[in-house]
């Protein structure tokens, strides 16, 4: 008995010194851990990597000789903080792997930073935008997003949609599969017919505005790609917009399908029937006993939080401490866990982190790694976690139910093994197991706007309604329909309408005029009329009308003409008083002369006739002599003082030296010849610039100037100007009607003598457009009678109207 406790003891005492030498040779490793702490996911993966270092070192690995030192950082779910963590455990530290973070957007700086420090980054960010071959530090510890997509496109072409709207998130996750999900829907003959890209800031009423258009589409297959916080907001809004209804289709990508169990209850009950897929993590007795110490473990973590599920991502990093610790063991002792650092002063703490030494030889083995773990086959091939199966599920209740799954083997199927080609019975939206078409019919009346358009034969800029001979299709066009195509696009609420011309019933012609238009409305024939319709008095006693959206007025068009081609020309440089009241002057200076000089002056002497003849004769021929003196003199500008000076002497010496007797006949001539010099400079100044300048004046004034010469004037077919000119007075025989604006040049250019009319009246936007066209002959005049301007009509107000259509 002696002899058996003496050995018993000697055993002990050897095994305790076998444990002591094996302590002193173990090297711990130091790693770094990047999560957002105060999250569901970062408190559950920070028990999971926790759990997973006891559980790797306490029993089947306990002889490795290097221990991982775990260091966490919270990254606060902030990029920048996240960047600075990873410089502060690079620098500070040293650690030679981190594990984490874990959204994309921040793993995109992370990944930078380790592919210029040489250490493993191991995170579970699945953007394929992150990409492996340009980033050789960088582990996708799950799979990649692109991977998901080929068993939606197989539930896609199960059901035979042939069209798809992708809603994502703005964001590096959301970004990076677009591209992809293109080229999935392309390979099986599906079209992706619209794409909305939604911020995580955006407003509820925003995301309500983006789902009232997508309503409006024909496509009712919607795949939805986007983080647990946005999701939620989004699916509340569908529901609540009716979008959750019989006939719609809503599929969920990965990482919102994983984390259904973050969600609360009254998110999941707006998303009764929704599919999902997700990677199928086998249920083992292994996987099942872990859970259950990771819940004991996480309430005595997190007492105060509820405790939710274990979802993949959790046994992912547990898989991945397993994966860093293999490869750790397998890096050889001579290899220094120190970085490299350059002994020259460091200008910034990129260049203080340096290179590890270890980083080159520990990556290759984490990226390349298989093992049997707590998910399966955890098979890491160039840094890529590789799929396998994938789970499709049916969101019901309070839950998920599982109906079917996809392999690359098997492809889509009722059961793991492949044998059943189908899917277990659906609960689509709207509680309803009939499988959705995909689609609606566009070419249904029921819930439309009925939105009637003039017919017009000219002034296509504004409003043209034609109907395809082939398809029958209605085709509007014109600038009043780019502004109720905006305004019907910038709408909080969707408004699906067609458009109905108003015509005869053979279709050839228009029915009426503008105000038969708008009566027709208010006979419920239409729903809103969308045109040139100008907004009057009388016409909003029978139905309402939008704020206007283009400029109101009516005025006239009329030709222009050249001065310079008029043969009376050379009396334009003088007013009509001016040219009578020098004519009375010439009589008047004349008469003067002669009561002065023919007693004493015998040239002023004889006949009646002769003496009359001498007054005009004299009076006209000092403006002869010195209108030709002045234009003689005018040539020298120079001297212009002097040579009027000349002009005055010489006209005196002629005219009052040689001929004139009596001085006060003479002082009478000096001031004449004086007004005569002002004069005739002026009209040679005036004459001189209408021959050199082009002169354009409008052949009319005003509209009264045409209706006191019985004039026509015209106006634009089924327009309300032609009540408005018979109120000004004219008849119907001075008024007609136009329908394009070719038929306005030829009117202008007949006039009113040869058929045509002198002056066309229309509305300012018309007249503005006419113009841009016949600038060089014709011109707006006359006052402007203002008006409301354009507007959209309707029977009853929209924001009414619109309510009953939705």
């Amino acid at each position: 008995m002696k002899i058996i406790l003496h050995r018993t003891l000697i055993f002990v005492l050897l095994m305790n010194m076998l444990s002591i030498v094996n302590s002193q040779t173990k090297t711990y490793v130091k790693i770094g851990v990047i999560l957002d702490m105060n999250t569901s996911i970062g408190k559950m993966t920070k028990t999971c990597i926790s759990m997973a270092i006891r559980d790797f070192y306490r029993s089947k690995h306990d002889n490795y000789t290097k221990v991982i030192r775990l260091h966490f950082r919270d990254s606060k779910q902030d990029n920048v903080r996240a960047t600075s963590a990873t410089i502060d455990l690079l620098k500070n530290v040293q650690v030679m792997s981190i594990l984490g973070p874990m959204t994309s957007a921040q793993a995109d700086f992370v990944i930078d930073i380790g592919n210029k420090s040489k250490v493993p980054i191991i995170s579970p960010a699945t953007s394929p935008s992150l990409s492996l071959n340009e980033n050789v530090y960088f582990i996708r510890a799950a799979h990649n997003s692109t991977s998901q997509l080929k068993p939606i496109a197989e539930l896609i072409k199960h059901f035979s949609w042939s069209e798809v709207v992708f809603v994502y998130e703005d964001g590096e996750y959301g970004r990076g599969l677009v591209p992809y999900l293109s080229d999935a829907m392309m390979n099986i003959g599906t079209k992706v017919m619209h794409q909305t890209v939604i911020h995580p800031s955006a407003s509820d009423d925003w995301i309500r505005a983006e789902l009232y258009k997508l309503k409006t589409m024909q496509t009712r297959v919607f795949v939805v790609h986007a983080l647990p916080d946005l999701a939620s907001r989004f699916f509340k809004k569908v529901d609540e917009t009716g979008m959750m209804e019989e006939g719609y289709v809503w599929i969920i990508t990965e990482v919102l399908t994983s984390r259904l169990h973050s969600l609360d209850r009254e998110d999941v009950d707006s998303m009764q029937g929704v599919l999902g897929v997700k990677s199928y993590i086998r249920r083992t007795k292994e996987l099942n006993e872990f859970e259950k110490r990771w819940k004991q473990e996480f309430r005595r973590g997190y007492p105060e939080d509820e405790v939710t599920e274990l979802d993949m991502f959790g046994i992912w990093s547990y898989d991945s401490v397993f994966a860093l610790a293999k490869a750790l063991e397998k890096v050889g002792n001579e290899v220094n866990m120190t970085f490299q650092r350059d002994s020259r002063e460091s200008t910034s703490d990129l260049d203080a982190i340096g290179t590890s030494e270890m980083g080159s030889s520990l990556v290759k083995l984490i990226r390349n790694s298989r093992f049997k773990g707590l998910s399966g086959d955890f098979h890491v091939v160039n840094g890529q976690l590789q799929p396998s199966v994938y789970e499709v599920v049916n969101i019901i209740g309070k839950g998920e139910k599982s109906i079917g799954f996809w392999s690359p083997e098997n492809g889509m199927s009722k059961t793991l093994n492949g044998r059943t080609k189908d899917l277990k019975a659906v609960t689509w939206p709207g509680d309803t197991h009939v499988i959705p078409k995909g689609w609606e019919n566009p070419t249904s009346n029921e819930n439309k706007l009925r939105v009637g358009v003039p017919a017009k034969g000219g002034f296509v800029q504004f409003i043209d309604a034609n109907t395809d001979p082939q398809t029958k299709q209605v085709v509007v066009t014109g600038f009043c329909v780019d502004v109720f195509d905006a305004v019907v696009g910038a709408l909080p609420y969707a408004v699906k309408h067609e458009f109905i011309p108003f015509v005869t019933p053979d279709g050839k012609k228009p029915a009426g005029s503008y105000s038969d238009l708008i009566y027709n409305l208010s006979d419920g024939k239409y729903d809103a009329v969308v045109g040139d319709i100008t907004i009057l008095a009388k016409r909003s006693d029978y139905v309402d009308f939008t704020l206007p959206y283009a400029e109101g007025g009516v005025s006239l068009i009329v030709p222009i003409e050249d001065e310079r081609k008029s043969a009376w020309i050379f009396m334009r440089p003088l007013e009509k008083e001016l040219w009578i009241t020098t004519g009375a002057f010439f009589i008047y200076t004349g008469l003067v002369v002669w009561i002065l000089e023919h007693r004493v002056n015998k040239e002023f002497r004889g006949s009646p006739g002769q003496q009359v003849g001498m007054i005009f004769w004299f009076s006209f021929s000092t403006l002869v002599y010195a209108h030709s003196k002045c234009v003689f003199t005018h040539t020298a500008s120079v001297y212009l003082l002097f040579t009027h000076l000349q002009l005055l002497l010489i006209s005196l010496r002629i005219y009052v030296g040689e001929k004139l007797i009596s001085n006060l006949s003479r002082f009478v001539v000096i001031v004449w010849v004086f007004v005569v010099l002002v004069l005739t400079s002026s009209y040679t100044a005036s004459l001189t610039s209408m021959l050199t300048v082009q002169k354009l004046r409008p052949s009319y004034t005003g509209i009264d100037e045409i209706k006191r010469n019985g004039e026509s004037v015209g106006y634009q077919e089924g327009s309300f100007v032609k009540d408005m000119l018979k109120g000004m007075g004219f008849n119907d025989s001075q008024l007609k009607s136009y329908s394009t604006f070719e038929d306005y040049d030829k009117a202008l250019k007949n006039g009113s003598r040869k058929g045509g009319v002198s002056a066309i009246m229309d509305e300012l936007p018309y007249i503005q457009v006419f113009l841009a066209k016949y600038c060089n002959k014709y011109t707006m005049t006359g006052p402007t009678y203002k008006t409301a301007g354009f507007g959209f009509v309707s029977f009853i107000p929209f924001h009414i109207r619109f309510h009953s259509w939705l």
